[in-house]
């Protein structure tokens, strides 16, 4: 069953704190960071980025880069712009975006749950992706950046936290750069710790929403630290990594669409004939087409829209992986159509979260950067949850999380 563990959070201080917390590093390119960072010297992407440090161009994994990532959190350390909680506690994180309120317990979640597939993981992790969070995490000894999960709910837990957010003032609160309202409370009462962890202990599973490279990475930091420490009790601080755990009942998932460069060769009419095989043509006109359930797609091309729905005998229904969406748009339209069989990969195809709205694929094909968009429904999240039990994997780009976990609010630090 689940194991979570309190903790002495890193965190900054209360003045500070919308000054230090930062969109993840992975949704911020090296000149977003730059321009976010310019006149704000408390962010967290000093730290997430810190190739902005240099102004000659930087390899990205260049140890200089890491060992910059160190030195800056410990200088805003020794500044006392972080300070640490004396004793190990639980946080409820709330995020609020467009009305929409998720709360969730930050914690460290358990290596050994990792490896005994307590923790459950969806998708696959790139060998260079992972091995950056590993120098990361290695060169500042600690968890900067929280991983995303969920579990199916337990009532008795979102109870217990539902009720200390109405009882407690929180310790932060305050709008983030990408306009979602940040709050957080702490859990330092030891006996609704207590209660929280064992409600958890009862929990089969907890799921990796979002951030599967940090995870891997923070595993195989732990391992090494444990080969170097043959006699390791297993409380060290390093059996445990920095997570967020939401309900599923509330997380937001977002549709992940797609943008293609070039039509292989292909004039429109002959394009529609192709994708008539599999799809039947519903829609067409001037206004987006913005699917409102499963198995139904939209395309813009040459200032039009399409609808399309897959007909019932084109994919196997019965299978998780490829009755998903965006499998089926791989399977029979971008892979065989298009010639893009690996998307990881191949530049002809970019990816663009929902959150940007439909018009950003409008702009993209109008520029004349893309040539096609396809607008997808949004991978339900009982959809990841089955494929992750199964021990699936999802393809690459099939959930766009919404809001984004902010970075620099917690700090989980390894070396106690």
């Amino acid at each position: 069953m689940a194991t979570i563990k309190p903790f002495k959070a890193l965190r900054p201080t209360v003045e500070l704190a919308p000054k230090v917390a930062a969109l993840p590093y992975d949704v911020v390119t090296t000149e977003e960071a730059r321009e976010l960072t310019k006149d704000n010297e408390y962010s967290f992407l000093h730290i997430d980025r810190a190739e902005i440090a240099f102004k000659e161009p930087i390899n990205l994994y260049d140890p200089r880069v890491y060992e910059k990532a160190r030195e800056k959190l410990c200088a805003m350390i020794e500044a006392k712009v972080y300070i640490q909680d004396k004793k190990p506690c639980l946080y409820i994180y709330q995020l609020e975006r467009e009305g929409k309120r998720q709360k969730g317990i930050v914690t460290c979640t358990s290596l050994d749950d990792y490896l005994n597939d307590v923790i459950k993981k969806h998708e696959h992790t790139l060998p260079i992706k992972e091995q950056d969070r590993i120098n990361h995490v290695k060169y500042t000894q600690a968890h900067t950046g929280p991983i995303l999960m969920t579990y199916r709910e337990n009532r008795e837990i979102t109870s217990i936290v539902d009720d200390w957010t109405l009882s407690h003032t929180p310790i932060y609160d305050f709008v983030s750069s990408d306009k979602v309202v940040q709050t957080v409370w702490i859990i330092d009462d030891d006996r609704t710790i207590k209660k929280i962890v064992d409600l958890f202990a009862g929990v089969g599973a907890i799921y990796i929403a979002d951030g599967h490279h940090r995870a891997a990475a923070a595993v195989k930091v732990g391992l090494a630290e444990r080969a170097k420490n043959p006699n390791y009790t297993g409380n060290e601080e390093y059996n445990y990594f920095l997570s967020v755990i939401f309900p599923d009942t509330q997380l937001t998932i977002l549709e992940y669409n797609r943008v293609i460069k070039k039509l292989n060769g292909l004039g429109e009419k002959e394009l529609l004939e192709k994708i008539d095989k599999n799809f039947e043509l519903i829609y067409k006109g001037k206004e987006a087409f913005k699917p409102k359930a499963k198995h139904f797609f939209g395309m813009y091309m040459g200032g039009q829209w399409y609808g399309f729905k897959v007909r019932t005998n084109s994919f196997n229904r019965d299978d998780l992986v490829e009755s998903l969406d965006v499998s089926i748009l791989h399977n029979l339209i971008i892979s065989p159509v298009f010639g893009i069989t690996d998307p990881r990969t191949d530049d002809r195809i970019d990816f663009v979260g929902g959150v940007k709205g439909v018009e950003e694929l409008i702009r993209r094909v109008d520029s004349g950067q893309m040539r096609i968009a396809f607008a997808l429904f949004a991978t339900p999240i009982d959809d990841l949850m089955k494929i992750a039990d199964a021990g699936l994997i999802m393809p690459p780009k099939s959930t766009w999380f919404e809001p984004k976990l902010q970075s620099g609010i917690f700090i989980h630090s390894i070396k106690e």
